[in-house]
């Protein structure tokens, strides 16, 4: 059987081991247009900020790894041409300009996303960057050497994260965004409240609600301004960081896609076409709180379904269970998880939600010092299924996002995790778990409502 595995990031890197590990005479060929596989884009800011001194740390494959699993491994060669009927792909090594023409049983697709590049006036000027790949973070690297004044673009984790980091490394930022709040899609507005606050306490100057207009250049070509209807401000370099769509153009209109190109698989990570699959930031995923098939570009998505690759090839093994979009963010000593709606994105997912916000401190005040935490529960009107939750507090309460996605997973309802069996130790929480507390509440304010 002979498998292509086109793009070898996360989804591609898990797909290919996970073929390899199943189907151990299975001829695999991967093509990749980088001359690097498996780079961890959401260590950039930990590499900009200083936290991680060699970027070579970030990543967790290599092409010799998997060339020694048995994969034949074609770097820097770009993919040009798709053939569905003839099942042949034509790609072009990029150093010599030569052109190959290969046949497959199975394709897979695990071309990936690339960030938005907006059609604003002077982004082609120098110094305006993205943030993706490691020739990328090299780059941002380079920049900020001489760079004093940065203005970032998209007020998502990414955004954040390096916004965080050009602040601990002592330059002047400046954060833009053309909607009312950062992280609207992963929490609610009084987390986002508290976080901004402490955004703006660091230095930070904040333009919510602003889009960016023009971006003009000095006489070398280098950006300067940067232009939104109701102000302008001084960069010398800035991050466009305003999402992701997935590479997903060879595909075009010969297997089923979202609008936005993500292709659209079921389960088993099959594409409308069979002898298709696909997985990771080109694929959707199913999202439990809504039922629905979303697109959410996020690594830990990319290598679920890039294992599923492999024990779905030939046969349907192992379901996919879905995701919750369950995220972790640090920010200036805030430590931030966050899983399915929030309040606002229940809307746009047409889950009619009442959310209860609670805070306590996660353990007994006897003790020698506690933390307080800010939590959230969303949870559908009627069923009291539970479909989002959020928390934030000094101490490290993320792992408790997990036990949120577990419950979003499996469709319990406010009422299981009101009297959920969790331990109690003073060093550690409380004779009630704050989630159990969280859910209490919760109870309280559906009660009242009745």
């Amino acid at each position: 059987m002979k498998v292509v595995v086109v793009g070898c990031t996360h989804a591609g890197t898990a797909a290919v081991k996970s073929i390899l590990s199943n189907h151990p005479n299975a001829e695999v060929t991967v093509y990749e247009r980088n001359d690097n596989v498996s780079f961890l884009s959401c260590g950039i800011a930990l590499y900009v900020g200083g936290v991680v001194k060699n970027a070579s740390e970030l990543f967790y494959s290599s092409p010799e790894e998997l060339a020694s699993l048995g994969a034949t491994v074609k770097m820097e060669h770009e993919v040009e041409n798709i053939d569905v009927i003839q099942k042949t792909i034509t790609a072009k090594d990029l150093k010599s300009g030569k052109e190959e023409t290969t046949s497959y049983d199975k394709l897979v697709m695990t071309t990936g996303s690339w960030p938005i590049v907006p059609p604003i006036t002077g982004i082609n000027s120098n110094n305006i960057l993205l943030c993706k790949n490691y020739n990328q973070a090299n780059v941002i690297i380079e920049k900020a050497k001489t760079a004093k004044k940065v203005v970032v673009v998209g007020g998502g984790y990414i955004g954040i994260e390096l916004v965080e980091a050009f602040v601990e490394s002592g330059k002047e930022v400046t954060l833009i965004d053309g909607l009312d709040r950062i992280l609207n899609k992963y929490l609610d507005k009084p987390f986002t409240d508290v976080l901004e606050k402490e955004l703006a306490d660091r230095g930070v100057t904040i333009a919510l609600g602003e889009n960016v207009q023009e971006f003009k250049a000095d006489a070398n070509g280098n950006v300067n301004k940067v232009i939104t209807p109701s102000k302008e401000f001084d960069a010398d370099m800035v991050i466009m960081c305003v999402g992701f769509s997935p590479n997903t153009v060879l595909l075009k209109d010969k297997v089923d896609m979202l609008p936005n190109g993500a292709i659209i698989v079921d389960k088993y990570m099959r594409s409308s076409n069979p002898d298709i699959l696909a997985a990771g930031d080109s694929a959707v995923v199913h999202y439990n709180p809504s039922q629905t098939n979303n697109y959410i570009p996020l690594a830990t998505n990319a290598v679920r379904q890039g294992m599923l690759v492999g024990y779905n090839l030939t046969e349907s093994k192992l379901a996919y269970r879905g995701t919750q979009g369950t995220s972790g963010l640090y920010l200036f000593g805030w430590k931030i998880g966050s899983t399915g709606l929030t309040v606002e994105s229940a809307k746009l997912n047409n889950v009619e939600a009442d959310a209860t916000l609670f805070e306590d401190n996660y353990r007994p005040e006897f003790m020698p010092t506690t933390e307080n935490v800010m939590m959230e529960l969303v949870y559908e009107k009627g069923t009291n299924r539970i479909v989002g939750g959020q928390l934030m507090s000094k101490y490290d309460i993320t792992q408790s996002a997990n036990t949120l996605s577990l419950a979003v997973q499996n469709q319990m309802t406010v009422e299981d995790l009101a009297i959920s069996d969790f331990f109690f130790q003073p060093h550690f929480d409380r004779p009630w778990n704050y989630l159990n507390l969280l859910a209490q509440a919760a109870l309280k304010d559906i009660n009242e409502k009745a």
